[in-house]
Parts: structure tokens; sequence; C-alpha cells
């Protein structure tokens, strides 16, 4: 029995298992209209040019806003005034994108804030302080009805706990010393018993302090795909401004010279502005699709790189298998007494702190009647607590070593060792009880495969991504188990420096890897690994190392973190390629009509049969300001993933958004010159 398999049977299992089954898409988040109104003052506030400065090409929309104004002042013609107000839409329109997206994590900070509590804590040495006086390492005391005063870890005592104002859940959960449920926040209540917490962080850098600056955007910082996709933006920028200054000569040449107005509306329709506009609310939305599934992102970064994972590293207890190993069955060998393997069972896991060992002294207590607790003789024996190194515990009492671990930590004879590896090979864990190294029995310990892994497994490997469980049983259990649950590889008896070492191989072989982990034990390779995805109820080590806290506690969380990954990718690829297809498509629709006056030849191409010069460059205006508010909600809610291989992706994205792309301009533009063509001095 190894730490590093940490029993995983969370609160979410209690509850019947995560609410989205295998193969159901990633959901989109909800879109309400309303929040473009609510969000419409902060749009304004983005007008600085500071801020504008930010995103190139909205910057580059500013600018010629600005331009086009100032030949509004001077020549107020209906067309030049049209012009420049739908320039300014424009950029109010790629403000408000991004507003609204701000505007959802503001909420959900302003919730949070709500649900904070300020409470007086009583320490163990019966002083009552307030709580915003707490410093790392108190200890206190809380009761049934008592607020926790701070983060901490339960170092005593076992009680249930609400954490709806954190995690939303109205179930208690319980929090107990010695296990991976063990950790507690500021906030929450305890509905039952006592706990004693010790304090792990100081007042202000509290986890839900943390959370509300993470989901209020006020640390969020371009991630390098959004970094490397704007420098590949600006660059179309620059040669759509080099393509549109080229084109005066062309038209002075040709006897028909075009104006700044006309020349500056064809840039706006002609570089990838909707795309531009977009980006910032696609990342802000990602990180609010992982929030909205009670998962915290410690940065952009970490949500594009669950899009890329190839490798998952899973945990088996509790992510492929139902909850703890719990001891079963005691059978006796080599003609040992029954009732002397229970005590020898029994008093080998008083010190074992793991659920699996207290499984066992549960097991004692329930089918053979013997004490749950030791008495004041056993508590004179010197105790030996299990540990990943020796996967052993025990007890040396009157003269006598009592232990009980893994089977690879004794030696077996013949007919031990059948035993063993008949167990292993069913899917149970055994393990060996001996005393004074003989040993007398063999303790079963059993795993339950979730239903539905399988098929979420087949539907990982068709994504390309290969799943790893890691656990830390022997290899004869961990491949009867792995053949179960249709994983494509496994690590047996892993102890913290075997997983960090498998993580840099995959690493070293391109692949990026995502693993779940609640212990200190795991803080290495939480820390490492590309996705490290957090139990919130794990230990502190554990939560800092991450760079992902799932507060529910799931390890299975970790699948649809990489599928929310995906989706915020396969959203920014859709609408890039939509922005490029319609940006071309914009170029071949206008530039016909732009010209045909002055070479009568190019009316032919003019397909759409626009009125006028001026009702074209109008007419796109107006399209390139509505086609950004338009895709507001996909870029929040993103656009809706399946897993498939990358090539049936790709079809699917130039066959909508890349011919879409093309499409919607045509259709659009020839709509809105009907209208335009109606204004008086422009049709």
């Amino acid at each position: 029995m190894i730490t590093t398999d940490s029993p995983q049977r969370t609160d979410q299992d209690a509850r019947g298992g995560p609410a989205r089954g295998p193969g159901r898409p990633v959901a989109a988040g909800a879109f309400d209209p309303r929040q473009l109104l609510r969000s419409l003052p902060a749009a304004l506030r983005k007008f600085h040019p500071r801020h504008q400065a930010r995103n190139p090409v909205v910057f580059v929309v500013w600018v010629g806003s600005l331009l086009v104004t100032v030949f509004a002042v001077g020549d107020p013609s209906a067309f030049t005034v049209a012009v420049a107000l739908w320039l300014w839409a424009t950029v109010l329109f790629a403000n408000l994108a991004e507003a609204v997206a701000e505007g959802r994590g503001r909420a959900q900070a302003d919730s949070l804030r709500r649900s904070r509590q300020d409470a007086v804590a009583r320490l163990v040495d019966g002083r009552v302080v307030p709580g915003a006086e707490l410093v790392v390492g108190d200890l206190v005391v809380v009761a049934a009805g008592e607020v926790v005063p701070g983060d901490g870890d339960v170092v005593e005592g076992i009680a249930a706990v609400d954490e709806s104002a954190i995690t939303g859940e109205s179930a208690p959960v319980i929090r107990e010393s010695g296990g991976d449920r063990s950790a507690v926040t500021g906030g929450t209540t305890v509905l039952s018993d006592r706990v004693v917490v010790r304090i792990t962080a100081a007042p202000g850098e509290s986890f839900v302090d943390r959370m509300i600056a993470l989901v209020e955007g006020a640390r969020r910082q371009k991630t390098p795909n959004e970094v490397a996709l704007t420098i590949l933006l600006s660059a179309l920028t620059l040669v759509f401004v080099l393509a549109v200054v080229a084109l005066q000569p062309f038209a002075v040449h040709s006897g028909g010279e075009q104006s700044v107005v006309v020349l500056t509306a064809l840039l706006v329709c002609l570089i990838p502005t909707t795309i531009g506009a977009l980006l910032s609310a696609i990342g802000i939305a990602g990180m609010d699709r992982l929030v909205q599934r009670n998962v915290l992102a410690t940065s952009g970064r970490a949500v594009e790189a669950a899009g890329d994972v190839g490798t998952l590293l899973l945990d088996k207890t509790g992510t492929i298998t139902h909850g703890n190993r719990r001891a079963t069955e005691l059978i006796p060998v080599g003609g040992a007494d029954l009732d002397a393997l229970v005590d020898a069972a029994r008093l080998s896991s008083l010190a074992d702190g793991t659920p699996e060992g207290r499984s066992v002294v549960e097991l004692c207590a329930r089918r053979h009647g013997r004490a749950a607790e030791p008495s004041d003789h056993e508590k004179t024996g010197e105790f030996v607590p299990f540990t990943a190194r020796t996967r052993v515990s025990g007890v040396d009492l009157a003269g006598r070593r009592v232990r009980k671990g893994a089977a690879s930590a004794f030696t077996l004879d013949a007919p031990t060792r059948d035993l063993v590896d008949g167990i292993a090979a069913q899917g149970g864990t055994p393990l060996v009880v001996a005393v004074d190294d003989a040993v007398l029995g063999v303790i079963r310990l059993s795993d339950v495969v979730k239903p539905g892994v399988r098929e979420r497994f087949a539907q990982l490997r068709a994504m390309g991504i290969r799943t790893v469980m890691v656990t830390g049983d022997n290899p004869l259990t961990a491949r009867a188990v792995a053949a179960r649950a249709g994983v494509d590889d496994f690590l047996a008896e892993a102890r913290p420096e075997d997983k960090l070492a498998l993580i840099r191989r995959e690493q070293e072989g391109g692949r990026l890897v995502a693993m779940t982990g609640d212990g200190a034990n795991d803080a290495p390779a939480l820390a490492r690994s590309d996705v490290g995805l957090a139990m919130n109820t794990g230990a502190s080590a554990a939560k800092e190392a991450g760079n992902m806290v799932d507060l529910d506690s799931d390890p299975t969380k970790l699948v649809e973190v990489v599928e929310v990954g995906k989706q915020l990718l396969i959203t920014r690829g859709a609408l890039t390629t939509f922005s490029v297809a319609n940006d071309l498509a914009k170029y071949f629709a206008i530039l016909p009509a732009m010209f045909s006056a002055v070479h009568p030849q190019l009316d032919r191409l003019n397909v759409m049969r626009l009125a006028t010069p001026q009702s074209a460059i109008l007419s796109a205006v107006i399209f390139n300001a509505l086609v950004v508010v338009a895709l507001i909600p996909l870029a929040l809610r993103g656009v809706r993933y399946r897993p498939s291989s990358a090539a049936a992706l790709l079809r699917r994205n130039l066959l909508v958004y890349g011919l879409g792309g093309v499409v919607a301009p045509f259709a659009g533009i020839l709509l809105i010159d009907l209208l335009v063509r109606l204004i008086p001095g422009i049709g």
C-alpha cells in the first residue's frame, strides 16, 4: 500500500459523481443580452488611448475613427458623418466584448466578497482574537455553528462543513484530520462536532482573496498563444495598411483619386478587426467557463495548456475507481488462527492514518467485535506509522513486532505468494499481516471502477491524448484495474519521485502533461506538470504547487478541464478563421464597386451590384461593426466541442467558419447596401 495512491473519495462522489456524463459535449456558458447594457459604461471607459494601445488592431480602428471624425467636422456630409459614427461603433463593440467578459468575473468576485464573514478565532490556549489578527501556524478551535476564521488544515477531529458560499454546493462535506480531506477555507461554517485548525494563510492572502483577484481579471496576463496571435494580427494589419496606401497612387494614375475618409474606412474593413476585437474576451471567457465548473485557474496559460495536453496522469483511487479502497476480507494463511489475524491486523493499523488503514480497524470492529480505539495497555507500545518509503505500519508491544503492509515488504512462502497474486489479479489490493516476521494472513482491499470511465478514456484516445493510471498498488493489481478501466498505461508502486520522472519523460518527448493531486507528496509533480489540478480539500502545499484548484475536489474534473481548454483553443481558431476569411471576402466585394467608375471592366466583378462606391464603403463599415457585436455571444459561450480527431476538427472549422466567413460579407453587405442606398447623398 503506497500513500501516493492516495484515497480520493471526494464529496462529489458521495453526491453521485460528476454531473456531466461521458460523451456529452462541453456546454457553452449562458449569455444574457442584458449583459451588453450593463457593460456599456465599462466599455465607454475603455476608450482611453492608453487602454486602446494594448490591442494593436483595435488601436488602428481608434486612430482611424479619430481621423475620420476630424474630416467630418470640416466636411459634415452624410457619408463622412456616417462613416465616423460606425467606426466609433466598431471600437465600442470591441470594448463591449471585453467589458462583458470582465463583468462576469466582477459579478463572481462580488458574490465571493459577500460570502466572506468577519469571524473571531478561539485559540487552543483559550484566547479569543479577531480573525484578521491570526498568523500562519496558529491553532484555532472551531465548534458546531461557528465560522472557520481562516484557511487551514484540520489537525484534530472530524466535522461536517457547509462550503456552499465557496463551491455553490448546498450539501455539507466532511473534513477530518490525517487524510486528503483536511483543508478548510476561511468563511465556511462548521455544522457539527469540533475541529482544531492550523492556519496556513495570512489575512488578505486567503484562498477567497486570491479567487476574487483572479476571477475579476486583476491578475490576468496575455498567454503565449495570445501574444503570438496578436503579433500575427499586427503583421496582417501592417500588410493591409501598405496595401491601402498603395491604392492611392494607383487611383491617381487612373484618374479616380480616393479621399482619406474612403481609404481609412477601407483599411478598417480589411484588417482583422473581428478577431482583434474579440481576442481578449475569448481568453477571459475561457477562464470563466472553468470557474462555472468550480475550477479556479491561476492563469490563462494553464487553460491554454489544458487544450494542448497530450498525456493525462490520473490517480486510480477516486478518479478511476470509486472512493477509497476498503478492507473487505481477512484471510489466514499457513494454519494461522483467524482471531490472531484479526488482533494483529487491528494493532498494526492503529498507527496507519490513511483511510485504508482506518478501514481495517473498522472491519475488525464491525465484523469481529474488536474495539476501534487503542486500550491504555496498547498505548504503551511503540507505534510505527505508515510511510510511502517503508510501505508498512505497525506497533512494537510486549516484545512482539506486529506489522502490516505491501506484500513486497515481506518474505512470503509459495502458498501466500499465490494468494497475494490471486487477489491482485482480481483487481484487489493485498496487504500482508505478520507478527515477528511470521506471516499470519492477508487483508483484501477492494476497488470498483466507475461506470462510464472506459468510454471516457476511449474518447480521450480518439483526441490523441494518452492516459496513464498512477497508483501505489503492486503491478498485478494495477494491470488488472488498468485493463478494466481502458487506460493506455499505468505506473505501479508509484512514489513522488516516480511521478516526477514520468512527467519529465513525457515532456522530453514533446507532450504537455496534466495531473491531479491532493497531498504534499504530490506538490513536486503538480509544480512540474503543465496543468496541475490540485484538490481544494488537499494539503496547502498541493494547492500552492498546482496552477488550478478544483473547489469540488473531484479528480475526474481533470477530463473536463482538458475539454474546456480545447474549447478555448477551438473558439479562438474558429473566430480567427472567420475573421481572416471575412476580411478577404470584403476585399473582393468592395474594390470592384469602388473602382468600377474608373475601370468599367471591373463592374463585372461587382456581383452584388452595390449602388455606388460610397454605399459600398459605408455598407462594409456597418457590416464590419455589426459582425463584432453579433459574435460576442459566441466568443463568451465558446464553440461547442465534441471529442474528435484534429483532422475532423480542422474540416469542421474550415467548412463552418472558413466558408461562413466568405459567404457572410457578401450577404450582409448586400442587405445593408439595400438600406444605405435610401440615404440621400449616399445612394
